[in-house]
Order: structure tokens, then C-alpha cells, then sequence
């Protein structure tokens, strides 16, 4: 059956189960569908390029992966696994691997558009691409979490590769998960490919920089929207959601600069200090000094849902997707918000904020640090020539600076905000791409 890429009314369809995979159940479409609204609000800026945008709301290839395991105690136990690789006529793909028990395949969809989106925001040689799988890491012992990996590796067999699909760490997912998933590529294909996966130890071809690149990004980000706002840095209140690798990143450089992080949510409960909480010393006290969230000093520890009462000027979301909706989203006091997590905020949510004056800076734009480094890894293990930590914060800020000021510009030149300036700017460059690459056969 041939597909006509040029609907006659591309701008006024609407979300239903013919616009969506059969594999997905439309009554229930998940975050695809909200991938899907964002692609709608920015379809009528494309011009002749709309269309093409139909190309973008099918993943290119979908795998959906039996996962088998030997427990420790001689079960086998299958788990559900996903790859999908979204769009890559830009290039390879490119989307973290993620380990967690809500992992399903329209997340996993989801967030390989959102990868699509963010590599062409920020100008990078990459498709989009994530992968998956439906489990709790926690609940593994080290020896079941490498199997597992080894065989979620295996049975992507020849969908991965430096030239064809690279991924990288994510929700649930470190460096050691990585240095498993290439030395698993390299037997099974009878030779290494640095390449294959970034995220990397740096003994084994990782990149420095890369551990804090994505949090270290929001911040660099944020201040240059702050620049734009007449904000200052130093003693701005910032509020973070989520102390993971992301969120401890980001209150670091934050803290670094001068702004006052007076909030800090995890699921021990929202520490809140108005003179500032330093991140470095809490991630002592957690680690090193064998602390708790209820007893750091000087900072009172509140419920979790107390987070988003606390006033500032910058607000922090990183940790999972979906956390800013109709529910909460009033209660948030806060010039400037930066999605550190991917998709931390509903379509309806982030309508209501601008209405209360916040300006959103979209996960496609924010969090793109670590992608970015993730780049540079890839370049370094493509040269085996290697750089140094100061020269990939100089290249991440220049990078990310770049990509910025573009967007800033096309959301005043638009009269849009900016998740929709980053949408027009990305999908304009993939879009162009696929209508330049054509049709084969």
C-alpha cells in the first residue's frame, strides 16, 4: 500500500487510533501520545516541510525483545526488553538504555522521538533512538543485572553499532551497564567497537565530562535564558526535583555559581533550607558519612508533595517523566523552569505556566548536555585522540550556548515559546534531511 507523505489537511488532524501504530492500544496511547500533541502544535510553523512530518510519528523500527535470565538461584525468569529507533536521517541512532519497572514500549517510543528531536536541536549527526527494559535493578543481584545485560545485548545483536545505533546510560543504567554492553558487542562480533556505546568508563574509551554533562548542561542552559530574562545567578533560588546524577549535577553548578539551592526533592522527602543547601556537602553526607536525608544539618526535611510550594526563581525537575501536571502545577512559584528529566511536564500543565508567567525550558533543549558529550565520546573513540575535562566544559558550553541562542531567536521571531521553537528548529532539520535523502526503493 503506498503512503501519501502530503495529507490534504496535515494541520487540523486529530490524535486517533488511525494516526497511531496498531502494536499500541489507542484508547490508552501513553507518552507517544504526548509526543504526538507537541508534533501538532509545531506542524502549521514547517511549511512546505509538513509534508513530511507523518515520517515522525512512526518509529522507523520498533523491537520488542524476549529478555531470558538464569537467576541466582537456577530460575530462569524472562523480562520484557525494547529498542526502538525512531528517525535516523540524520544519522545513527542515538538514546540511552533504561532499566525500570514502568518501562513499556510507548515510553520507549516516546523517548526515542524526544532523542530525535533533541540531537537535531543541538545539531548533532544523530537519529533518535532508546531502549529498555521493564525491570527493577535494585531488586538484582550484580551477577543477574550483568546477565541481563549481556543478554538484552545479545538479542539486539546487529540493530547496535557505531554506525547504526549507540546507546548509552539512562534511568537504572551506569558506566559498568555500558563497559557489559560493549565487551558483550565485541565477542559476539568477534572484534571491539569503541563506538558502540558511550557512557563509558574512562578506562575503557569513555570521555571525562561525560558522568555530570547532563546536569552541568541544564545549568549552562539556564543561564543563558537567565541573561535573556534580566536574571542574575548569583542568589537566584533554585529548587531541584530529583538528586540523581542529573539533579546533583545541576545543584552543584548551580551552588558553584553563586545561586542559593533551597530546595531538594527525592523520595526520601523535599529538604528545604532558605540560606542554601550545599549539594556537595549532602552528597558527602549521604555517600561518605553515612547519613540520611532526615538528619543532614541545618536543612528541615518536608514531605515529597511540599516541593512544589517552595517559592523561587528556578525550578528543577529531574527526575522521572510526567511530575508537572494539572494536579500541582498551580502551586509552582517559579520564574524559570528547567526540565532536566525528559518529559517531566504534560502539554496542559506547561500551558497553565506560561499563563502564570513561567518561561519552560523544554527537555529537549535543557538536558541535552549529556547527548552532547555523549557526541564527544564518540568522536574521541572514532580519533583515539582524547580531551581534557576543561575542553569538553568549553566545548559542551559553546555547543549548548549555540543551540540556544537559536532557539531564543526562532521563539521571537515566531511569537512561540520555547519547547515549540526547539520542536520547528529540529524537526526543520530532519524533515529536510528526509526530503532530501527521498524515498528507496
Amino acid at each position: 500500500m503506498s503512503h501519501d507523505p502530503n495529507p490534504s489537511h496535515p494541520h487540523t488532524a486529530s490524535l486517533s487510533g488511525a494516526r497511531l501504530p496498531s502494536y499500541l492500544n489507542a484508547a490508552d496511547p501513553g507518552p507517544w501520545a504526548m509526543f504526538l500533541q507537541q508534533l501538532d502544535r509545531v506542524e502549521p510553523h514547517l511549511g512546505e516541510l509538513a509534508r513530511w512530518t507523518d515520517t515522525l510519528r512512526r518509529p522507523k523500527r520498533t523491537l520488542v525483545l524476549d529478555v531470558p535470565v538464569r537467576m541466582d538461584d537456577g530460575r530462569i525468569e524472562h523480562f520484557e526488553g525494547f529498542r526502538v529507533q525512531h528517525n535516523l536521517s540524520r544519522g545513527p541512532g542515538k538514546g540511552g538504555v533504561r532499566y525500570h519497572p514502568a518501562v513499556n514500549l510507548s515510553e520507549v517510543m516516546a523517548l526515542s522521538g524526544w532523542m530525535t528531536i533533541k540531537n537535531a536541536a543541538v545539531n548533532l549527526p544523530y537519529g533518535g533512538a532508546k531502549g529498555g527494559v521493564r525491570v527493577d535493578p535494585a531488586q538484582l543481584s550484580r551477577g543477574e543485572l550483568e546477565r541481563l545485560t549481556r543478554r538484552y545485548t545479545s538479542e539486539l545483536g546487529n540493530f547496535i553499532g557505531a554506525e547504526r545505533d549507540i546507546p548509552a546510560p539512562d534511568v537504572g543504567t551506569n558506566e559498568q551497564v555500558m563497559a557489559w554492553m560493549m565487551d558483550t558487542h565485541a565477542v559476539n562480533h568477534g572484534g571491539m567497537e569503541t563506538g558502540v556505546v558511550t557512557g563509558k568508563p574512562v578506562s575503557m574509551g569513555g570521555s571525562l565530562g561525560r558522568r555530570d554533562a547532563t546536569g552541568r548542561g541544564c545549568f549552562v542552559v539556564a543561564r543563558e535564558a537567565m541573561r535573556r530574562l534580566g536574571m542574575q545567578v548569583a542568589g537566584a533560588r533554585v529548587t531541584v526535583q530529583g538528586f540523581g546524577n542529573v539533579g546533583n549535577a545541576a545543584a552543584r553548578a548551580f551552588h558553584d555559581e553563586g545561586a542559593r539551592v533551597i530546595a531538594i526533592q527525592d523520595v526520601h522527602g523535599t529538604l528545604v533550607n532558605e540560606a542554601g543547601i550545599d549539594p556537595h556537602a549532602l552528597l558527602q553526607h549521604l555517600h561518605e558519612g553515612g547519613g540520611t536525608w532526615s538528619d543532614f544539618p541545618g536543612a528541615t526535611l518536608l514531605d515529597a508533595d511540599a516541593f512544589w510550594s517552595v517559592p523561587c526563581e528556578v525550578m528543577v525537575p529531574a527526575a522521572l517523566e510526567g511530575q508537572i501536571t494539572l494536579a500541582n502545577v498551580t502551586r509552582i512559584r517559579a520564574r524559570l523552569l528547567v526540565e532536566g528529566a525528559n518529559g517531566p511536564t504534560t502539554p496542559e500543565a506547561e500551558d497553565i505556566l506560561h499563563a502564570q508567567g513561567c518561561v519552560v525550558l523544554p527537555d529537549v533543549l535543557a538536558n541535552a548536555g549529556g547527548v552532547t558529550v555523549s557526541y564527544f565520546e564518540w568522536v574521541q573513540n572514532a580519533t583515539s585522540f582524547f580531551w581534557t575535562e576543561q575542553d569538553i566544559h568549553a566545548k559542551l558550553d559553546r555547543v549548548l550556548s549555540e543551540a540556544f541562542e537559536g532557539i531564543w531567536r526562532m521563539a521571537q521571531d515566531k511569537g512561540v515559546n520555547l519547547r515549540t521553537a526547539t520542536f520547528i528548529t529540529a524537526c526543520s532539520r530532519v524533515l529536510q534531511a528526509r526530503a532530501l535523502r527521498g524515498l528507496y526503493p
